[in-house]
C-alpha cells in the first residue's frame, strides 16, 4: 500500500483511532475518521490539528448505518479501512451483552455489506482491504502464557465473544471471495498517550480499564483505585496482563496495511512479550507522576482471567513490527495526558 492514499477509520475519534490517525499522517496517508462520538468527543479533532498542522477528514455517522459507510468509502475513494468502531469494556458486556452483540458483530456485518458493495463491483478501484481491531479476549483463559496465535480460542464475557464472531466471520468471507485482504490484529492492553499530550485516553464515566482509573486517582479525580481481585495464582495475586504504548499499537496499523499489499491475510498479536501485574503498574505509575496511588483490594470482576501477555515474534517476522516503549514510557506519558488533561477532553 502505497502513501497519499485514503485510509477510513471506523471510530476514528476514540482513544486507539486518534493515535493512528496520527500515525497514519505522518506516514503519508490520509486518514478518514468515521465516528458517531457516542464514546468519544468531539474535542479530539481539534488536538488532532494541532498535532498534525491538518484539518481532520470527518465523517459523522454510525457504522450501523450500511448506505452511510457505502457512501464514504465511495466519496473519499478509500483504499483500505481500519474497524475500531464498537464497544469495549469487559464488565459492561457482562451486564449489557446485547449492546454488544448489536453494536460489534451488527457494525462489523454493516461494514462488510458496504466494502462488499464497493470493492467487488465492476467499476472497483483495488481490493477490499480491511485491518480488524480484535483483542487477547478471544484467547479466553489461556492455559499458559506467552500467548501464541494458534493457541485454541475461546471467550470468558459477551466482550470477547463478539471479537470472536467476527474473526469467525472474516475467514468465512474471504472463503468464498479471495479477493479480500484481512489483517486481525489481537490487541493486549493499550496504555499511555501521545507524547505532546494532548490525545489520551478519556474514557466516559467510571473507567473500565486500569491505566485511566490510576491516572485519574493520582490528578486527586478519584480517591482510590479499586484492585478486582489479589488472590489470582499470580506473583502478588493481581492480575498480570501485556500493556503496550498506545503509539507502538498505532504503528502496528500502519505496518499492517503496508504488509496487506502483498495480497495476503493474516492475524497476529500485538503486545510487548512482556507481562506486569497491576500492583507493578501501580508503582511504576508512583514513579513517575511523584505522586501515591491509593488502593483497596476488592472482588474479582466477571470474566476477568489471571494472566494474560503475548509471545509478539509473528507481527516482528510478518509486519517488521515491535513494540520499543516499555512501562515507565507509558506510565510517563500517561501522567502528562491527565495531568494537562485533569477532566479529559472536557477541560
Amino acid at each position: 500500500m502505497t502513501t497519499q492514499q485514503t485510509i477510513l477509520l471506523t471510530g476514528g475519534a476514540g482513544y486507539i483511532g486518534s493515535h493512528t490517525f496520527v500515525a497514519l499522517h505522518e506516514a503519508g496517508f490520509v486518514p478518514v475518521i468515521l465516528d458517531n462520538f457516542s464514546n468519544s468527543h468531539p474535542a479530539v479533532l481539534e488536538r488532532l490539528q494541532r498535532i498534525t498542522g491538518r484539518d481532520p477528514l470527518v465523517e459523522r455517522g454510525d457504522v450501523l448505518d450500511t448506505p452511510l459507510v457505502e457512501a464514504v468509502l465511495r466519496r473519499h475513494r478509500i483504499a483500505g479501512v481500519v474497524h475500531f468502531a464498537g464497544s469495549k469494556a469487559v464488565g459492561e458486556s457482562v451486564a449489557q451483552p446485547l449492546k454488544y452483540f448489536e453494536n460489534n458483530i451488527g457494525g462489523a456485518i454493516s461494514l462488510l455489506r458496504a466494502m462488499e458493495a464497493v470493492y467487488l463491483a465492476p467499476d472497483s478501484w483495488g481490493p477490499p482491504t480491511l485491518v480488524f481491531s480484535s483483542s487477547a479476549t478471544v484467547y479466553g483463559d489461556p492455559a499458559t502464557v506467552p500467548i501464541t496465535e494458534d493457541f485454541p480460542r475461546s471467550h470468558t464475557n459477551p466482550y470477547g465473544h463478539t471479537k470472536l464472531v467476527i474473526e469467525d466471520m472474516l475467514a468465512a468471507v474471504r472463503q468464498p471471495q479471495p479477493a479480500w485482504r484481512i489483517a486481525t490484529l489481537r490487541y493486549f492492553n493499550p496504555v499511555g498517550a501521545h507524547p505532546s499530550g494532548l490525545i489520551g485516553e478519556d474514557p466516559a464515566g467510571i473507567p473500565n480499564n486500569l491505566m485511566p482509573f490510576v491516572t485519574q486517582v493520582a490528578v486527586g479525580q478519584r480517591p482510590q483505585l479499586s484492585v478486582f481481585g489479589g488472590d489470582y495464582p499470580t506473583p502478588d495475586g493481581t492480575g498480570v496482563r501485556d500493556y503496550i504504548h498506545v503509539d507502538d499499537l498505532a504503528a502496528g496499523h500502519v505496518a499492517a496495511l503496508r504488509a496487506l499489499s502483498s495480497g495476503e491475510s493474516f492475524t497476529v498479536n500485538l503486545g510487548t512479550g512482556q507481562g506486569y501485574s497491576v500492583l507493578q503498574v501501580v508503582r511504576a505509575f508512583e514513579r513517575a507522576s511523584g505522586r501515591k496511588v491509593p488502593y483497596q483490594i476488592v472482588a474479582r470482576r466477571p470474566g476477568d482471567v489471571a494472566q494474560c501477555y503475548a509471545d509478539p515474534s509473528l507481527a516482528r517476522q510478518i509486519l517488521g513490527w515491535e513494540a520499543r516503549k516499555g512501562l515507565d514510557a507509558m506510565c510517563v506519558d500517561a501522567w502528562r495526558w491527565q495531568s494537562q488533561n485533569p477532566k479529559g477532553y472536557g477541560t
